[in-house]
């Protein structure tokens, strides 16, 4: 089998793909990052190694989400591309004619607005815990339920409660008055997912023009109590797509096709880089008052890359080889 695998290294989870050579995913791994990315990345190559056939020519490879750069310059990657990028191609793909995209992973949400196949305007928010994955996990724990159980519990509401869903301090302190009420607990997690929509509409989508099709991804999309929720504020139907926790990585595999038919070779250093010793630090650099943070890569004790310099001092001087384009 020839393909491309898609990596998507977020703060909260780190998931790999794999496409073949005519687009269909063929394997696709979730994990929780956990604050090591690079063990994380490691780990699910070897995980993805484990699953394809033997003697899998892996074609390009591509990376996306907040430690794509990190992640390129560990794997080779082939296109280094931004969540819009990714998320934008991925979808068109599943969901012919898409006009907008509502996402919302682990730590931060986003909005994709797309006419005629192409990206017209986007906004994210990563300011506020308020509506993401991470705060809805926190109330799932808080309340002692599976937050996979937490949609199908929202669901059984006959009369949602308002929550106050502006700041996840005063939605969780409003939960808690809702429950020394004596609200029951679907009514109180239907409120609160009515609550986040209101917020994610207010603040990221504020000003878009969001119009149908519609589709719903990321880690949170696999709430039925959320889809609910924005379906009934949008009065539009809200699709999940297949692999909807992934789409990020999909599209980054997909862009690695697109980059490696450019070019004709592939940057790819083979899944033995999940048995590579990396090392990441980070050092300021005092040449000038900008005071620079600037981060390292090294392999087997070989600094392979840096970046965060501002006039390109330290990251220049990296061999143009071991550069990631």
């Amino acid at each position: 089998m020839i393909g491309y695998v898609g990596i998507d290294v977020g703060s909260v989870s780190t998931n790999l793909v794999f496409i073949d050579d005519g687009g269909i995913i063929r394997e696709a791994i979730y994990l929780r990052t956990q604050g090591k990315p690079i063990e994380t990345v490691q780990r699910g190559l070897k995980e993805l190694d484990g699953k394809l056939p033997s003697g899998t020519k892996v074609q390009g490879v591509g990376t996306t989400g907040s430690g794509r750069h990190l992640t390129g310059v560990i794997i080779g990657a082939d296109a280094v591309k931004n969540e819009i990028t990714a998320h934008a191609v991925a979808s068109s793909l599943l969901v012919p004619g898409l006009h907008s995209i509502l996402e919302i992973g682990g730590q931060d949400s986003k909005i994709i607005i797309l006419r005629n196949g192409v990206v017209s305007d986007f906004a994210m928010n990563t300011v506020c815990a308020a509506g993401t994955g991470s705060f809805l996990d926190q109330q799932a724990g808080r309340l002692g339920i599976p937050i996979e159980k937490f949609g199908e519990i929202a669901l059984q509401s006959k009369s949602s409660v308002r929550i106050a869903g502006r700041c996840a301090v005063f939605a969780e302190s409003d939960m808690i008055h809702k429950q020394q009420m004596g609200c029951g607990l679907p009514d109180i997690l239907a409120g609160l997912c009515d609550a986040l929509v209101r917020n994610y509409l207010n603040n990221v989508g504020k000003g878009k023009e969001i119009l149908a099709p519609v589709v719903f991804q990321g880690g949170v999309a696999a709430n039925a109590g959320m889809v609910k929720a924005f379906e009934k504020a949008l009065k539009l139907p809200v699709q999940v797509p297949p692999y909807y926790d992934v789409m990020g990585a999909v599209g980054a595999a997909l862009l690695s096709r697109e980059a490696v038919a450019r070019k004709g070779t592939s940057r790819f250093k083979g899944f033995g880089v999940a048995d590579t010793d990396y090392q990441a630090g980070s050092f300021e650099c005092s040449g000038c008052s900008n005071l620079c943070e600037v981060v390292e890569i090294a392999e087997n004790d070989r600094i392979i890359a840096r970046w965060g310099d501002r006039c390109s001092k330290w990251s220049n001087a990296i061999r143009p080889e071991e550069k990631i384009s």
